[in-house]
């Protein structure tokens, strides 16, 4: 018998992807979690609602907005009951269980008694009747409640977290979580309550995967660049020349330089290695300065911190921010005396911007971050997009713009609106593309407190709500323009209005949608939509690509369906690098992965895909616009591009690329078994002489009449170079069999990876089994690379974190692998941190030096907390400081 009506059916046909994971259901529920990770548009709220079916038990569902819940809601109604009305017996109230319940993570929250601040725009349940815990578990218990379904579960607050446990541990469910994105950048202790609520992850779908089902549409991400206004550019100017202001004072300061001198850190460094251990960035920064004014720097000094060049770095911003955070912050007791100095040197870098919740930062800093991200430059970009897509797709344009915040004071009550568009947000962008519409382009406004439309869309609104039942709706012409009406959001319609306007957006009745992110970025559903603008701010792992699928989704009334996805970038003409808004995008691409604009096209994340060539001058970005403007209007050519390349590969594979550069260890192994390969071959010749010089010589003397062609004398030496072969080869054959493990940097790092495999396994990190596993790796000399094939995603990602961690440079890790080398006549070691994991206890790290020792060379264990230990590591940070251009990149790449 079943608790649900039995016309509650889906009314379609099942994707394959998902046929095949319904199929293996009663599998993966073996623990009592159902646990799916897929991108936006593979359809999980669908394959939610038909497991809560096949479970048959009441069921609570929480979505992370609002919009979301409705969402669930309406999907089953029409999905699966095909009516447009809600039936009794399901419950959007936490208090009020029904058969099936919709709330969100904050209401449950919130309803259990908790407070906390609410954002610009609300998400979740605001009017939610605050009641106890123990009252809703009460309440889910005596409706006979043991379906949880958690929509995008990665949301992991922790005080949503524990309300969640809490529920999840008196009622005991099945608990089926779906998410897009996996909080993996989280830290260890965040990922294991992740697994705690909602299970290891039972399936995992890739975007290529959905791409060859047709379940994603051909896509392509593309940047525009802006540059700051003339006001902004001064402003950033003004900042820029205060750093170099600052910069050029303390590069004269005689107090300051006077209070290094007399540092004890610097007349007597031996009684104070503890703290330089501790503190080896600030100790540093001093002695980069002291050599900056020409102070001689004694021996002791060059000892600690291992330096047998004497090398010291160029004073730069860099030791700048290092030495003034010594000075200011981590050292308050030995600066005693210069405390008025230091006082008034503090308060000025904070008046300035510099300084700011203990941090110093000079190009770095929020101030100058918050002008390149609000830039008004953008409100250009963002026109010169919308009329270049609507000159291209015409009627058929459906354009998304998602920002961060409304601006409802660029609102104006009077019969013309000049208010100075000098802030970023729905409503000066919205002001900006009226004010300039001339190509009568259809603009709405959806977020959650405000609601524009067209005039000539007024009618279908009301023809919708009625549809809902709501008989009344107050709409009002904006004063300045009577081309537009506000819709007043009473309780009454603020339910279904974003359904309501997603509707109408839909119908073409609205070509561009101005929202907000925390509104529209997650769960919200228009697959019609073939234009995304993300005038956001965000870069985090999860809203980023959250955002993103909003776009990739296909539409089943437009086959051909393409969807671009414009990045705004602020370039900052005074910065080497381009600036912090082009680093926030670079940071967004390595999150998702994408079709490449290379020669040949290839599926994987990270910037460097879009192939636009070296960003350094402003007067290249006109050229850089206008070729993203002929890539952005070939969406014909798109989905060749795609068959092009997903026709290269069948898995989606997580690697680790570090240029071979950076692998200094791995030379300095290979060109230690180049010195014992020529050592060996040199002891032959040698020895050969040595030993068979004597007979050599009395028998040339000897037989000087017989030695009378060419072929005598070859001869001699033949049979004279296998005895010496015979006796020393072997060795020579030891060193060439060890040269050709590392002639290759890639071969070594795959060594590597084998090494952190094998001990993962032991640690049951990684449960598949061994058989299903394999570590590969590249043999490019320029870039290598190394992977993981087999496995979880979560385990493919723990072996690349663990394998980084390995091979980057030193911070303070408990154990040491020390090499011991030779070469000649000089010794040399090699160090080598022992990850974390294996870290935490004496066997674990004993186990990985012996797997290093028989897969790579035979190594020993230092334990860094001891005398010796840490003047090692005092040694290795040193060195480490000084590399701080070092980049090791996680790639995403389809690949066989």
């Amino acid at each position: 018998m079943t608790i649900f009506p039995s016309e509650a059916k889906f009314k379609y046909n099942w994707r394959t992807y998902q046929q095949k994971f319904l199929d293996s259901m009663d599998e993966y529920l073996h623990d009592g979690h159902l646990h799916v990770t897929a991108p936006p548009g593979s359809g999980k709220t669908v394959l939610g609602l038909e497991i809560m079916l096949r479970l048959n038990h009441p069921a609570l569902i929480v979505a992370p907005t609002l919009a979301v819940k409705n969402q669930w809601i309406q999907r089953f109604c029409e999905l699966f009951l095909d009516r447009e009305t809600t039936p009794e017996w399901i419950s959007g109230d936490i208090k009020n269980p029904g058969i099936i319940t919709v709330t969100t993570y904050q209401g449950i929250h919130a309803a259990s008694g908790y407070v906390e601040e609410e954002e610009e725009e609300s998400v979740s349940d605001k009017k939610t009747a605050r009641i106890s815990l123990v009252e809703i578990i009460r309440k889910l218990k005596k409706q006979k409640v043991k379906t949880f379904i958690f929509d995008e579960a990665h949301h992991l607050k922790n005080a949503w977290w524990r309300s969640l446990m809490e529920l999840k541990n008196k009622i005991e469910p099945v608990v089926v979580s779906l998410t897009a994105t996996p909080p993996f950048d989280v830290t260890g202790n965040e990922w294991q309550k992740y697994i705690q609520l909602n299970g290891p992850i039972d399936a995992e779908i890739s975007v290529p995967e959905l791409m060859i089902e047709g379940d994603l549409c051909p896509h392509q991400d593309l940047v525009h660049f802006t540059l700051p206004s003339y006001e902004e550019q001064k402003k950033i100017g003004h900042y820029h020349s205060q750093a170099e202001a600052f910069f050029k004072e303390i590069q004269q300061d005689d107090i300051l330089l006077n209070a290094l001198e007399q540092h004890p850190l610097y007349n007597n460094p031996t009684e104070h290695l503890e703290w330089i251990y501790e503190n080896i960035s600030s100790y540093t920064s001093g002695l980069v300065y002291l050599n900056f004014r020409q102070k001689e720097i004694a021996e002791i000094h060059f000892e600690i911190i291992g330096d047998d060049q004497k090398y010291i770095p160029e004073f730069d911003f860099f030791w700048f921010e290092e030495l003034l955070d010594f000075y200011l912050i981590v050292d308050e007791i030995n600066f005693k005396e210069q405390e008025e100095h230091r006082t008034a040197l503090e308060n000025r870098l904070k008046r300035q911007g510099f300084f700011e919740k203990k941090t110093i930062s000079f190009f770095g800093n929020k101030n100058i971050s918050q002008i390149l991200n609000a830039s008004i430059g953008k409100l250009q970009g963002i026109k010169d997009i919308a009329d270049f897509e609507f000159s291209v797709l015409k009627k058929d344009l459906k354009m998304v713009i998602l920002t961060d915040f409304i601006k409802k004071e660029y609102l104006s009550t009077s019969p013309e609106n000049t208010l100075l568009l000098d802030k970023i947000g729905a409503v000066p962008i919205f002001e900006k593309l009226r004010r300039e519409n001339t190509q009568n382009k259809k603009i709405g406004v959806l977020t959650g407190s405000l609601v524009i439309i067209p005039a000539s869309a007024k009618d279908q609104v009301v023809e919708l709500c009625l549809k809902k039942g709501i008989s009344t709706i107050s709409c009002s012409p904006l004063t300045y323009d009577s081309d537009y009406v506000q819709i007043s959001l009473t309780e009454q319609i603020k339910d279904d209005i974003v359904h309501i306007v997603t509707e109408i957006f839909q119908s073409g009745d609205v070509q561009i949608l101005i929202g907000t992110k925390s509104l529209l970025g997650e769960g919200w559903d228009a697959p019609k939509m073939n234009t995304l603008i993300l005038a956001s701010f965000v870069s985090s792992f999860v809203l980023s690509n959250q955002m993103r699928g909003r776009v990739i989704r296909t539409d089943k009334d437009t086959p051909g369906k393409s969807g671009n996805i414009w990045h705004l970038i602020c370039f900052d003409p005074q910065a080497e690098n381009g600036g912090q808004d082009l680093d926030i995008v670079k940071k967004r691409f390595r999150t998702f992965v994408g079709i490449s604009n290379r020669e040949e096209a290839s599926i994987e994340n990270n910037f460097e895909r879009l192939a636009l060539g070296t960003i350094e001058k402003t007067e290249n970005l006109p050229a850089i616009n206008q070729e993203t403007f002929s890539r952005a209007q070939e969406r014909e050519k798109l989905s060749l591009r795609w068959k092009e390349a997903l026709d290269k590969g069948n898995i989606l594979v997580e690697e680790i690329k570090v240029p071979s550069a950076d692998m200094i260890e791995a030379k300095e192994m290979k060109m230690n078994y180049v010195k014992k390969v020529m050592g060996d071959l040199s002891g032959i010749l040698v020895s050969s002489v040595l030993l068979f010089g004597k007979d050599i010589f009395l028998g040339l003397l000897e037989n000087l009449d017989s030695i009378d062609s060419r072929k005598s004398f070859t001869l001699i030496t033949f049979v004279l170079g296998v005895g010496g072969t015979m006796r020393y080869g072997g060795q020579f054959y030891k060193a060439s069999r060890q040269y050709l493990k590392y002639k290759d940097v890639g071969k070594q790092l795959g060594l590597i990876g084998e090494v952190v495999l094998i001990c993962l396994i032991r640690e049951r990190i990684i449960t598949t089994a061994p058989e299903k596993l394999r570590v590969v790796s590249s043999d490019n000399t320029r870039d290598v690379f190394c992977y993981l094939e087999g496995g979880s995603h979560y385990e493919k990602s723990q072996f690349i974190q663990i394998l980084q961690e390995v091979i980057s440079h030193v911070d303070n890790p408990r154990y040491l692998l020390k090499q011991n080398t030779k070469s000649f006549f000089k010794k040399k070691k090699i160090y080598f941190p022992v990850p974390e994991i294996f870290a935490r206890n004496k066997k674990s790290a004993d186990y990985f030096i012996s797997v290093w020792s028989n897969k790579i060379e035979k190594s020993e264990l230092l334990f860094t907390r001891t005398i010796e230990g840490r003047r090692i590591l005092l040694q290795l940070r040193f060195q480490s400081m000084l590399k701080t251009n070092v980049r090791i990149e996680h790639l995403h790449k389809w690949t066989r």
